[in-house]
């Protein structure tokens, strides 16, 4: 899979509420340049969790236009997607429309911080625990050698990404 353009990659989760938003955020900056990030939901709860907004900007990450959206809209003609992780259980058994450009597809599942009960801290650390996980995550995949890979090889690193639970576990 050589690298010919921006790689349009989506995140999937059942409410698009907070994981694959958390998602999207991420790889807008790591990924700056090589990767276009989008997020959507099976079932969106149409507004964005607001623990999750608060800790992206926390964190300094651009929020303008972070929505909570159908899956729907990117099953349409319009941007031929690379890539598409779920990042929870439900949009992982889910049947998913046919995605335009048949991209890649893996199972990333992370707890759901938006279902975390408890004191506020409690609640912070289940949003705090999701975006390190995710963050570990798409840093190991935009680093991945999408040029010295072939697409069975390439998948077999996606899969293994989804495994991947701490900063120091080894995927290759």
């Amino acid at each position: 899979m050589s690298w010919r353009r921006a790689y349009n990659t989506l995140f999937l989760c059942t409410g698009n509420s907070a994981r694959s938003i958390m998602a999207q955020a991420i790889l807008q900056r790591i990924g700056a340049g090589k990767f276009n990030a989008f997020s959507a939901g099976s079932m969106p709860k149409g507004e964005v969790h607001p623990e999750a907004l608060a800790l992206l900007k926390r964190l300094n990450h651009k929020t303008d236009g972070l929505r909570s959206k159908s899956w729907e809209e990117f099953a349409k003609p319009g941007p031929e997607l690379d890539f598409v992780f779920t990042v929870c259980d439900n949009a992982a058994g889910e049947v998913c429309p046919v995605w335009p450009g048949q991209p890649m597809t893996a199972h990333w599942g992370i707890p759901d911080p938006a279902a975390a009960a408890g004191s506020k801290i409690d609640i912070a650390r289940a949003f705090a625990d999701a975006y390190g996980a995710l963050q570990n995550r798409i840093a190991i995949f935009v680093n991945l050698p999408f040029g010295a890979l072939d697409r069975l090889s390439l998948q077999s690193r996606l899969d293994a990404i989804g495994r991947t639970r701490g900063a120091n576990d080894d995927v290759a």
